[in-house]
């Protein structure tokens, strides 16, 4: 029984597909499918039934899969501890960001932290706030960046700052002409709304009334991006809900778009949440202040406005 044995196991059952999981690993199905049959037939079992698909593993499987992920979370922390004694920082540091976050967080920090520190390794995926937790229960991922709080004891949270909520408003809409928005003007039937499983979304739920005026009845369209639901809103009419950093680099002719809240408006909690068995906190502390330096100071403030929770 090898390493590599127990990482191809633990690809499979992660991806549920031999080809995918020799991608991700870096090798070709041939090599990671003999290597987990030699595995098989050392044992004595079969760890995966093939003639289901997706792949599904078999009852003895399920139980050597979960100690394989034991043995191989147990051999990382082993490398993290030398990384976290070595005077330069250095090591692989992979990263969770949600969708709403990483246009426009990403592109504040990446560079110059990759520039600082030149010996650290860095990979980084977009995904959901469920999924980001999820891989990093199962030591697929070192740090997530998302709406805080999660509300979870199995991870540690590091609030970095408050981000508010704005409307991006057609000038041809009704409400265009106010210079700022109540919450009871929006209404969830009157707006270009993300998808289901979007943090921001149940955000954008939890602040907004749902009345029955205004229904669009002849379209119902969901995105998972923001960006789709900006370009429809200049295309057609209607508003959606943006978040703070988003404006950044909106071009002037759009910034007529925007409408603030009155106080107190609405923002959300971002923040670093890792699981709480992590080891690399030099590398997570070094992510942190590059992402404080890089963040409008005023974003820092916790009292700025009403936070909005999303679980």
């Amino acid at each position: 029984m090898t390493i590599t044995q127990l990482e191809y196991v633990v690809a499979v059952s992660t991806h549920q597909n031999f080809a995918l999981a020799a991608r991700k690993c870096g090798v070709t199905q041939p090599t990671l499918s003999m290597q987990i049959k030699k595995l098989e037939e050392d044992l004595g079992v079969i760890i995966f039934d093939r003639s289901k698909k997706p792949v599904m593993p078999t009852e003895v499987g399920n139980q050597i899969i979960e100690h394989a992920k034991m043995s191989l979370m147990g051999l990382n922390q082993i490398r993290d501890i030398i990384e976290e004694n070595e005077s330069v920082i250095t090591g692989h540091l992979r990263i969770g960001i949600i969708s709403t976050l990483s246009p426009y967080l990403l592109p504040l920090f990446i560079l110059s932290l990759t520039s600082k520190y030149p010996h650290i390794e860095v990979t980084i995926e977009e995904l959901l706030s469920e999924q980001i937790m999820e891989k990093l229960r199962n030591d697929l991922l070192d740090v997530g960046i998302l709406a805080t709080p999660v509300k979870d004891k199995n991870f540690t949270e590091s609030p970095l700052f408050y981000e508010a909520f704005v409307v991006y408003m057609s000038n041809a809409h009704p409400l265009s002409q106010k210079d700022q928005m109540d919450y009871s003007d929006l209404n969830l039937k009157d707006m270009w709304l993300l998808q289901e499983g979007h943090c921001f979304r149940s955000q954008t739920v939890n602040i907004c009334s749902d009345t029955e005026s205004g229904n669009r009845s002849n379209i119902k369209f969901e995105s998972g991006s923001l960006e789709t639901l900006r370009n429809i809103v200049d295309q057609e009419s209607g508003y959606t809900l943006l978040p703070e950093l988003a404006m950044l680099n909106l071009e002037d002719a759009k910034q007529s778009y925007i409408k603030h809240f009155k106080d107190p408006r609405p923002v959300r909690e971002i923040g670093l949440i890792t699981h709480r068995t992590s080891l690399k906190k030099k590398l997570i502390e070094a992510l942190r202040l590059e992402i404080l330096e890089a963040v409008p100071k005023n974003m820092r403030d916790k009292d700025r406005g009403k936070l909005v929770e999303w679980r």
